[in-house]
């Protein structure tokens, strides 16, 4: 396979797997290449260059619009389920959630004060 792949007017290399090779193109990360991917019915351990061209122009109608296959909610639940088990395992990143702090590290010491956390220290 030494074609090259073309989705949305950009190169994609046909030996990477296609749940990588996907993120590729702009705005397109890994977790949405992975739900356009499952939503399309295309087995994610396939190489880029094993994909039909059927199954190439099903996704690319399904990134072009997301909207209408209701891929939106989707991601948000996954990202709200994600949330909720880091509380639930009370992992650090899961309590920083839960009581409304900076979870990726910045200082909290003078910025991000807001009045309701003020005043609950105060009492």
């Amino acid at each position: 396979c030494l074609h090259i792949l073309q989705v949305l007017n950009t190169n994609i290399n046909v030996q990477w797997k296609i749940a990588f090779a996907v993120t590729a193109i702009n705005g397109v990360g890994r977790r949405y290449a992975h739900v356009v991917l499952k939503k399309a019915g295309i087995d994610l351990t396939k190489r880029a260059g094993e994909l039909t061209e059927d199954e190439v122009e099903h996704v690319i109608t399904i990134m072009q619009n997301p909207r209408h296959q209701v891929l939106a909610s989707g991601l948000d639940n996954k990202l709200r389920e994600d949330l909720e088990r880091l509380k639930k395992i009370r992992a650090h990143r899961g309590l920083r959630h839960f009581w409304g702090l900076r979870v990726r590290g910045q200082h909290t010491k003078t910025t991000g004060c807001r009045g309701c956390i003020q005043e609950e220290l105060s009492l």
